[in-house]
């Protein structure tokens, strides 16, 4: 398993959190084919990397009108 430096990354909060504790995801950008993806509420916790094209494809579906 190959592990990532995230101690200076810069990490965005999603457009959709509520500024009340909602659930939310936080980004990672700056690491090099791979999104780092982790629970806003648990800075210090469990990251999950996902490949670039996978995290692409993710949101482009969730864009995409039902």
């Amino acid at each position: 398993m190959r592990e990532y430096d995230l101690t200076n990354s810069r990490w965005r909060k999603s457009t959709y959190s509520d500024g009340n504790g909602g659930d939310c995801v936080e980004v990672a950008h700056g690491v090099p084919g791979v999104v780092p993806v982790r629970d806003s509420k648990v800075a210090d916790g469990d990251v999950v990397v996902i490949g670039a094209g996978a995290w692409a494809a993710f949101v482009d579906g969730v864009r995409r009108p039902c």
